[in-house]
């Protein structure tokens, strides 16, 4: 099996239309997959169960005689983690607490309000009563998605989680079930795909409408975010996951390699790009991946994965690496370097792994912070899944008779400009 893997340099004149290019992604949008999303989530909006029941022997060949069997048990849950090794078990409770802990940290007090002329101003944070959880189950099963997802909506309050999770052939692994106990999930669904993601949007005869929708899923479920979007809210319209790599001459480069390969290894649309201002360190880090790539279990993902999206790219400076870094405003950043400290100015990345020891699969499994995270440059705009996707806020307006008196006149001035007499009524009624 042999390494194919672009090489780019920050000097060459057409440098720029390279990058542009490696940074479009075809798994992001494929009209194809998003016109039979339309129809799953319109046959599941119009005959609830029983869609669901055909789509899922359909798609996950997992037969049911109803859609009430799609439903597991809490205590099956529960009996999950008595078979589950003590090893397992011990690595998912202290996953699960360094997650709380980190989630924990990001309440704060969101309820305020203040007085000026009589008058009271404020805000009052409440907690989403309902949220759906996505956790993907196809080529890899991920029991830390569970974590990642249900412990910040606990922690924010959220009075019920329901766990959608795709069953093929009717079979799901008692670490996702022993992570939903232990992450207090209150109902789990052996439901996958677009229709589970209509589901929770909709509501059928057995599966509860949610008010939000979290987790990460495939091309198929972020485009049914895309279609139920406004019926309920989505954390972020995900695409494949990314890594870019910073490194110099002080980088180890197994590490640096292995890294590369750990984000490969998710899916043949993931990628991962290493950036360096030494040539010698990229030759070298290319070595190590030929000689280790074959003695990997999902070896062909990898190398498809990195033959795809994967880069080599070779700077000048610091300076360069910080403006290329920004310009891709990749999911996952690690600052391999000497003094990663030194990488001023990095403005666009969902997470920042610092120095050789941070690899980015600690954040994937037990660092704290949640992994569900902006992709495919939603950096520059969006925010790690936390505590505050899962708070609400309504404004509080409490006006005195003097202060209603004032703003009545200001309001009805406003509003005639706008050609809105009954507004402008409204605030003049209550003059005096």
């Amino acid at each position: 099996m042999n390494l194919e893997i672009s090489s780019l340099s920050a000097a060459d004149n057409d440098f720029e239309w390279k990058l542009q290019q490696l940074l479009i992604r075809g798994a992001e949008f494929d009209p194809t997959v998003d016109a039979r999303v339309a129809e799953i989530v319109e046959q599941v909006r119009t005959y609830g169960d029983q869609a669901l029941i055909d789509l899922t022997e359909k798609y996950d060949r997992y037969q049911v005689s109803s859609a009430r069997e799609f439903e597991v048990n809490m205590e099956e849950a529960k009996r999950a983690t008595a078979r589950l090794s003590s090893e397992l078990l011990d690595a998912i409770e202290v996953a699960a607490k360094r997650v709380e802990s980190y989630h924990r940290r990001q309440m704060r007090d969101e309820t305020w309000s203040f007085s000026e002329n009589g008058s009271k101003f404020g805000q009052i944070a409440t907690a989403i009563s309902r949220v759906g959880l996505y956790v993907p189950g196809g080529t890899a099963s991920y029991l830390s998605t569970v974590l990642m997802t249900c412990i910040p909506a606990k922690v924010a309050g959220v009075k019920e989680v329901i766990l959608v999770v795709p069953a093929p052939q009717g079979v799901v692994r008692d670490s996702v079930l022993a992570a939903a106990y232990i992450a207090k999930v209150d109902r789990i669904f052996t439901i996958g795909g677009a229709q589970a993601i209509a589901a929770l949007a909709f509501g059928t005869e057995s599966v509860p409408k949610v008010d939000k929708i979290v987790g990460p899923g495939n091309a198929w479920v972020s485009a049914a975010k895309r279609h139920v979007f406004g019926r309920v809210g989505v954390d972020m319209i995900a695409g494949p996951s990314e890594v870019v790599i910073a490194c110099d001459d002080s980088t180890n480069a197994e590490w640096a390699a292995m890294d590369m390969f750990a984000q490969a290894e998710h899916d043949r649309d993931a990628q991962s790009i290493l950036i360096s201002t030494s040539q010698s360190k990229l030759d070298e880090v290319r070595m190590v991946m030929a000689t280790e790539l074959p003695k990997l279990e999902r070896s062909e993902i990898i190398c498809n994965a990195l033959a795809k999206q994967g880069a080599l790219i070779s700077v000048e400076n610091h300076e360069q690496m910080v403006d290329v870094i920004n310009r891709i405003a990749p999911e996952h950043l690690i600052l391999m370097c000497e003094n990663p400290s030194a990488v001023k100015n990095i403005e666009h990345a969902g997470a920042i792994f610092l120095g050789q020891y941070s690899t980015e699969v600690l954040g994937d499994y037990c660092a704290g912070p949640s992994h569900v995270l902006p992709t495919s440059g939603a950096a520059r705009f969006s925010s790690p899944l936390g505590v505050y996707d899962f708070i609400k806020r309504s404004s509080l307006i409490e006006c005195s008779v003097e202060d209603a008196n004032q703003l009545a006149h200001i309001a009805s001035v406003l509003a005639r400009e706008e050609g809105l007499t009954a507004h402008a009524r409204a605030a003049e009624c209550r003059q005096k």
